[in-house]
């Protein structure tokens, strides 16, 4: 692994993220300076609002509350151990070993185990354990909280529909040309070599669905609690339909393509039926991806032809000696992919 990769991103985040962020944490440091004269400098709520200010609003209640619940109770045990032990190095140490220990009792997430040790550590170091220091310190981080949320919320809350967006299509354009190789297969010689090309090819499908997955739950996330998600509900809805859509289609193709090189034989292209079924394929791809494009408007460019291509019946005859292996098992899936496209069964 290289080392940058551990300190670098793959992609930088939205420059509104980093104003916003900024933005929130000088706010906080002047309202707490303002409302709290008689202190330390505010960092508790410089912090606070730093640590708030996440990529969805979602993810910044969380975070205001893992923030809080930590600085309360690393506050709370840091004041009453200096009131008891003192200051000295080894209370804090004791302090933050105190902390972790509480926090694996309770079960609490990692982020408010580290809170809670760090409110402790600085209070014992920087401040006073005394309980109006404590108290001050306790408003001090709920301000800043709720200056992160209100700084987020009102500097245009995101909206991560577009990276939904990109990866459904990829998945759905991947599916349709899975379908379209296949076809050239099923009537075209194939090398070794070539047909283990085919099986690598079906087998991407997997990943692509679960990257599409993910940024749609993303896109779900970014949408909870937003005051802009009313006009996109509808959208992602769609997008969830066309993933299942392309999740059950993608099961099928992979099956057929497995099915196509364990049981490869030369001479099934000159079968009667294969053509058929190649054909079958290609309006299967047709249909995969002009409900794709009605799914998600901005994919693939267009069509020029948005009807159903996927209605002819196939015409049945007796595949010659084991052959019929092969081709029942292309049918069979077939039949369900016409099934998930809505084609009517002839």
């Amino acid at each position: 692994m290289r080392l940058t990769a551990a300190v670098r991103a793959s992609a930088r985040d939205p420059l509104l993220q980093v104003v916003k962020t900024v933005l929130a944490t000088i706010v906080a440091w002047v309202v707490c300076d303002l409302l709290i004269p008689d202190g330390p400098p505010p960092v508790f709520g410089a912090i606070a609002a730093m640590l708030v200010v996440q990529p969805s609003l979602n993810q910044s209640m969380a975070k205001g509350v893992e923030r809080s619940v930590g600085v309360v109770a690393g506050v709370l045990l840091a004041t009453g151990m200096g009131v008891v032990l003192g200051t000295s190095a080894w209370v804090v140490l004791l302090a933050v070993t105190a902390a972790f220990g509480l926090s694996w009792a309770l079960r609490l997430t990692t982020g408010s185990g580290i809170q809670i040790a760090i409110s402790a550590l600085l209070v014992l170091t920087l401040g006073a354990s005394t309980p109006d220091y404590a108290f001050f310190r306790i408003v001090e981080t709920m301000i800043g909280a709720v200056i992160g949320i209100v700084i987020h919320l009102l500097l245009v809350p995101p909206v991560a529909l577009a990276p939904a967006r990109t990866a459904l299509d990829l998945l759905g354009v991947e599916t349709a040309e899975a379908m379209e190789r296949l076809a050239d297969a099923l009537v075209s010689k194939k090398t070794r070599p070539g047909r283990i090309l085919l099986i690598v090819d079906a087998r991407r499908l997997s990943p692509l669905r679960d990257e599409a997955l993910e940024t749609i739950e993303a896109a779900a996330d970014s949408l909870t609690l937003n005051p802009r998600a009313a006009r996109y509900r509808g959208e992602l809805e769609a997008m969830r339909e066309t993933l299942d859509l392309l999740s059950r289609i993608g099961t099928q193709v992979r099956g057929m393509t497995r099915a196509y090189v364990d049981h490869y034989d030369e001479g099934v292209r000159e079968e009667p039926l294969v053509p058929g079924i190649a054909e079958e394929l290609l309006r299967a791809a047709h249909d995969t991806r002009m409900k794709l494009h009605l799914a998600v408007p901005t994919a693939a460019g267009g069509l020029d032809d948005t009807a159903p291509a996927l209605t002819e019946p196939l015409d049945t005859s007796a595949p010659q000696g084991m052959r019929w292996i092969l081709i029942g098992s292309l049918m069979e899936d077939l039949r369900r992919i016409r099934h998930e496209l809505g084609a009517q069964s002839g």
